[in-house]
């Protein structure tokens, strides 16, 4: 697997330093899960019958940080970056015609989004809401570590079908 940089997690700091540093480096796992990779690559669905490819995992966890921290912590009302097709499925996950170099942009400007929103709150306790639940920033960023570790191991076995590149 190519070694790129990776944000190293806070080992001895306090519980923002530590959630925010752990869920970088899942974001920086991911980018380093991509790199190197060509466009057909990218949009590979490499593990039959899977529909999953790596440039989906990327336009999927676009959405996730636009709903969770834009719509959720932030209190806006932003709409799906990729939309809904005819049968009213949400298409981040259909990468046949998508463009990649401007879903990875989505994507960076989706995550520097979401750290300016953990950045500007007061605390971990700051709350938002959907459809009528409560969450906190604390909650937001645990899950936010969770969907990135599992969406990671999907990633790994993806790029390991492409190109038997393996690793952390």
């Amino acid at each position: 697997m190519i070694d790129e940089q990776r944000t190293r997690p806070v080992l001895v700091g306090d519980e923002r330093a530590t959630l925010t540093s752990v869920l970088q480096w899942q974001r920086d796992t991911l980018m380093m899960k991509c790199a190197g990779l060509s466009d057909e690559q990218l949009r590979r669905r490499a593990v039959a019958p899977s529909g999953l490819s790596l440039l989906g995992l990327v336009r999927h966890l676009a959405e996730v940080e636009r709903g969770w921290f834009r719509n959720v912590v932030g209190g806006e009302d932003v709409r799906g970056y990729f939309g809904k097709n005819e049968a009213g499925e949400w298409r981040e996950f259909h990468v046949d015609d998508a463009d990649v170099a401007g879903s990875f942009k989505i994507w960076e400007d989706a995550c520097a989004r979401s750290r300016a929103i953990v950045d500007a709150a007061e605390s971990l306790d700051v709350t938002g809401s959907a459809d009528g639940e409560a969450y906190s920033l604390h909650y937001v960023l645990a899950h936010m570590i969770e969907e990135y570790a599992r969406h990671n191991g999907h990633a790994d076995l993806l790029r390991e079908a492409i190109d038997g590149a393996t690793g952390e």
